[in-house]
């Protein structure tokens, strides 16, 4: 599904990824830690084209996006809900919805729609409110929804839990193991790395810009290091 090759990201001088390498497979949650100034905002806006690349590859299917903007990515299936939410708040809730699925040319549109609402009732029952009346955790839910209204097979994810209460942080990550049992290929940068890791199949630990762990979800739960720097026991 998804390679990442020795890739190098820098900010004028500044390089902010040095030579990451990683994989995710096609159906699985990949979680990405790491502290504040990783790179893993970085890592996710080159994968989705909103951050130029020095060098190395990014491989889509095999095929390499260099040079593929951001708005086509989201054509090949690769979806963005960014940090921040960044939705749209003077617009409607179903407004929201209907631009993330704005690249789309079939008839399924209204459809997965719906399912976005079968997933997060609340975002059905307030469709035609202004995104911003709602909380800030009906506005992380509106941000996946528009990343899912896309039909994504790829769904990156930017720290969705960020400043939630934790009933809203359950609900979220029950539906992206819930997603995942539909075939959906996640890769989810996220502080709250117990939550990350006990649904993902696998994860990387990224520190100043290079990777410096990886393996399993649970085995990364397990490990004395990862616990003491991200887990706090």
């Amino acid at each position: 599904m998804l390679n990442v090759e020795c890739l190098a990201v820098a900010y004028g001088r500044i390089e902010a990824l040095h030579g990451i390498d990683l994989e995710v497979r096609t159906g699985e949650i990949v979680a990405l830690l790491g502290a504040n100034g990783a790179g893993k905002t970085t890592l996710l806006k080159a994968i989705s084209g909103l951050q130029r690349v020095r060098s190395g590859r990014i491989l889509f299917d095999g095929r390499s996006v260099a040079g593929v903007k951001p708005h086509e990515r989201v054509v090949l299936g690769i979806a963005h809900a960014p940090e921040g939410r960044q939705i749209f708040k003077a617009l409607s809730v179903q407004d929201n919805l209907l631009l993330g699925a704005y690249r789309r040319r079939d008839a399924r549109i209204a459809e997965d729609i719906d399912k976005v609402y079968a997933m997060f009732p609340v975002l059905g029952d307030m469709r035609r409110r202004t995104a911003a009346d709602l909380s800030g955790g009906q506005q992380q839910m509106l941000a996946i929804g528009r990343a899912l209204a896309g039909a994504p097979r790829l769904l990156l994810l930017d720290e969705p839990s960020l400043g939630l209460a934790p009933k809203i942080i359950e609900q979220i990550f029950q539906v992206l193991d819930a997603l995942r049992a539909t075939g959906m290929t996640i890769l989810v940068v996220e502080q709250n790395a117990a939550a990350a890791l006990s649904i993902a199949d696998r994860g990387y630990v990224l520190e100043t810009g290079r990777v410096v762990h990886s393996g399993g979800g649970r085995s990364l739960l397990a490990d004395p290091t990862v616990r003491s720097a991200y887990l706090g026991f």
